[in-house]
């Protein structure tokens, strides 16, 4: 159920898509502790960003879960995207705006359902 979702201003191929898309799953697993069975990732590239009013580089983050998402949580991931955003790609994390939210297990559906 956690969903982590990057648009970026890059343009980046199939292949490092997917690798990027991976390696946030793993993040995701390995600082919220859920299940990767249930995590979700999603890549997009060469979106238009504005930054500070002109054009730049640039990257916004989503990351959705049900529970496993607290101040401190949040912080680990911020840092470990941001860093795995600037390393992979190469867009400075001074152009990289994360958000992150809670939704209510009612609020999130799957197979025709909802998990709440």
């Amino acid at each position: 159920m956690p969903l982590v979702k990057i648009n970026m201003s890059k343009n980046v191929d199939g292949k490092q898509k997917s690798e990027i898309a991976k390696k946030l799953s793993k993040i995701i697993c390995e600082i919220t502790g859920k299940p990767e069975a249930y995590t979700m990732a999603l890549v997009e590239s060469d979106a238009s960003i504005v930054f500070a009013g002109k054009e730049t580089e640039g990257a916004f983050v989503e990351v959705k879960g049900i529970g496993g998402l607290s101040p401190e949580t949040n912080k680990k991931l911020s840092s470990a995207i941001c860093t795995l955003i600037q390393n992979e790609i190469g867009i400075k994390s001074d152009y990289i705006y994360l958000n992150f939210t809670d939704v209510p297990a009612t609020n999130w559906g799957w197979k025709g359902g909802t998990f709440g």
